[in-house]
């Protein structure tokens, strides 16, 4: 899976255990530039490396896998968790994000009153 988007935060390595490591990515993704969504993704171990790059503001394109996790707490009641973990993320161009997130050309209107009159030949 993969979006587009501008880079809203990038977190510090997280070093959750002695041999096991993080590190997050928040995007906003505009689809509806007047709701935007500000997704977070996820990397793990030598991934976090990925991001040393990536600075707030960025225009990126990020490839993840949709991750979901089943974890039974001490009652026995079952709880599910989802993670998007991040496995390349690529740094746009200006070019390539003005593209993406332009929005449509559309023909100009046209002047019907500059239209012919009742002596065209159409037949409707």
């Amino acid at each position: 899976m993969d979006i587009k988007g501008k880079v809203h935060e990038v977190s510090e390595v997280i070093e959750v255990t002695e041999k096991f490591r993080k590190r997050e990515l928040v995007v906003e993704f505009a689809e509806n530039p007047q709701y935007p969504e500000y997704v977070k993704f996820e990397a793990i171990q030598d991934r976090c490396s990925l991001m040393d790059n990536i600075k707030v503001g960025n225009d990126v394109e990020v490839f993840f896998n949709l991750k979901g996790r089943k974890w039974t707490d001490k009652n026995g009641k079952d709880q599910f968790f989802n993670t998007l973990q991040l496995w390349k993320v690529n740094v746009l161009s200006a070019s390539e994000a003005a593209a993406s997130n332009s929005t449509p050309a559309y023909a100009a209107p046209v002047d019907i009153s500059a239209a012919p009159g009742e002596d065209d030949d159409l037949p409707f």
